[in-house]
């Protein structure tokens, strides 16, 4: 058996993939109804945010970004270490299933840091289109006209294209928003 913890440590359970959500709602649950003693006192999924454009609008959507791991602050006392090991959908601890080590400060600092720093820059850093690229206008008045990207600026988050209207060809300055790839 593992030597006990009695201080607040993260450590990592590894889950089927696809179920880190359902993982963290069980031990919640376990929280709440006091199975879990005080004991955990934080779960998490790290996660990113991904924007993408569909139908011309934009979509912000969550990306794990570990699958199949959560990451549990807890005091494993007991048989509290037992309890998290065999919540539904959870195959063990890393590194080793049975044993479970907590990770280093270090470590804690640089996944909680990269999940704050992708939540709040992971939007802003997204640039879609390139130069070259064939796009379609999706919104505004040259609404179906399909271009090519001249200029792309990250800053204001526009691009030029250059369509043809009549035979010739015109510049547009448009927002990433207006534009998809085609």
């Amino acid at each position: 058996m593992a030597e006990e913890n009695t201080q607040m440590a993260w450590y990592v359970l590894r889950a089927i993939s696809g179920k880190e959500g359902k993982v963290k709602e069980y031990i919640e649950a376990g929280i709440k109804n006091g199975n879990l003693h005080g004991c955990v006192s934080q779960v998490l999924i790290p996660t990113e945010k991904q924007v993408q454009v569909r139908n011309g609008k934009r979509v912000v959507k969550e990306k794990n970004y570990l699958p199949g791991y959560v990451l549990v602050e807890a005091r494993l006392v007991g048989e509290i270490a037992h309890t998290l090991r065999n919540t539904p959908n959870v195959l063990g601890f890393l590194p080793n299933m049975n044993n479970p080590i907590p990770l280093r400060e270090a470590e804690v600092n640089r996944i909680l840091g990269k999940v704050d720093e992708l939540a709040e820059e992971q939007l802003e850093n997204v640039v879609p289109f390139e130069v070259g690229d064939n796009v379609k206008v999706v919104e505004g008045p040259f609404s179906g006209f399909v271009g090519t990207i001249e200029k792309v600026d990250t800053i204001k988050r526009k691009v030029t294209v250059t369509v043809k209207v009549f035979g010739r060809s015109t510049g547009l300055d448009l927002s990433f928003m207006q534009v998809e790839k085609d």
